[in-house]
């Protein structure tokens, strides 16, 4: 213990020892930087793609809702006509055993063989209302068969494209799995030490990309203040901080990033497409210049990212699997464009974009 213990003061001595040099930081490794970007970009990579895929994930899931809703509909309207089609046979099949009953014999030639002539003109008129009764019988049954076969057809095409829905989901959903656990594979190949200067090395990129979007003077043209609906957006939105991305998923624990936009445009009271594809799509578009908070600035040429301008050139979005919702720079990523859920308040937005990314 004895012989230890010196052992340490000695050497402790020496890192203390006036001149004596200690180690210094270790110093990038440009070699391994290189390696390390490679390695973020086959990573981002599959991230994007899992991502598209989401998007499709998300719409198959949307148009399957509103296909069974539909089937729903049918079965309804099918069900009621099919009590209609009962109620009509039953009445048909008392005509049938009243005409039997009757001999068969015409109800008019009937009455002048046993009616007086005095109430000949009132019984004719009654077996003539009587004959219209039975053409309508006989025409509302074919009109209420035509409308179950046409229910019936109709729910064969919703169940056709149900179907169809449902396999692009599942196929959406298996690639979106072998993209993610690819990524997640390369991932944990690395050390501890080359995982967090990746992380460096993402974050730097990231921050040149928003240097580069910041010096070309944009928030110097935008001033626009964000609508009432913008700020409750703004408001649903920034208190997920922190939560966890999930791809599919449009909260309340977890979010992807389209499902974070439309649930704080719910919020606000103002319903939007569910994908940032459809945000894209069918949302008016702003040019970067007029932007405002609460706007959703959409990402990448497939449009497969989104995140909401918050102001001061910064989005919170939900970025990716692995990481939490977060503010990040708006001119971070590649900007698609611009688009305004509420176009009609607090001044009229122009339609169609800009171009991608340019102020």
């Amino acid at each position: 213990m004895i012989v230890t213990a010196t052992a340490v003061v000695c050497a402790v001595g020496v890192l203390l020892t006036p001149g004596t040099a200690l180690a210094a930081p270790a110093e990038p490794d440009p070699a391994q930087d290189r390696r390390l970007e490679e390695l973020h970009r086959r990573i981002e990579g599959l991230y994007r793609k899992a991502t598209s895929a989401t998007d499709d994930y998300n719409a198959a899931r949307e148009k399957t809702a509103e296909q069974r809703k539909k089937l729903d509909r049918i079965e309804k309207r099918a069900t009621a006509a099919g009590e209609r089609m009962t109620e009509l046979r039953a009445q048909a099949g008392a005509m049938a055993r009243a005409h039997y009953r009757g001999g068969g014999m015409p109800d008019t030639m009937r009455l002048l063989l046993e009616g007086g002539s005095e109430d000949f003109l009132h019984d004719a008129d009654v077996a003539r209302k009587g004959q219209q009764a039975q053409r309508d019988l006989i025409a509302g049954l074919a009109a209420t068969q035509r409308r179950l076969d046409g229910y019936a057809e109709s729910a064969d095409e919703e169940l056709s494209r149900l179907r169809t829905q449902q396999k692009k989901r599942a196929t959406a959903k298996k690639e979106i799995e072998a993209r993610i656990a690819a990524a997640e594979k390369l991932e944990s190949r690395l050390q501890a030490e080359e995982l967090e200067r990746l992380r460096e090395l993402e974050a730097e990129e990231a921050r040149k990309a928003q240097a580069e979007w910041l010096e070309s003077g944009v928030l110097d043209e935008i001033d626009a203040r964000a609508s009432a609906r913008g700020r409750k957006a703004i408001a649903y939105a920034t208190r997920q901080l922190g939560k966890d991305y999930e791809w599919g998923a449009e909260g309340p624990r977890t979010f992807d990033c389209s499902g974070l936009t439309s649930q704080a445009w719910a919020a606000a009271d103002r319903p939007i497409p569910r994908t940032s594809q459809e945000q894209w799509k069918r949302l008016t578009r702003v040019r970067i210049a007029d932007m405002r908070p609460g706007d959703l600035i959409v990402y990448h040429s497939d449009a497969s990212h989104v995140g909401m301008y918050v102001g001061r050139g910064e989005i919170v979005h939900a970025p990716r699997p692995g990481r939490q919702i977060t503010l990040a720079g708006a001119g971070s990523m590649r900007i698609l464009g611009v688009v305004r859920p509420d176009p009609g308040e607090d001044g009229p937005a122009e339609k169609g974009g800009d171009g991608p990314g340019k102020p």
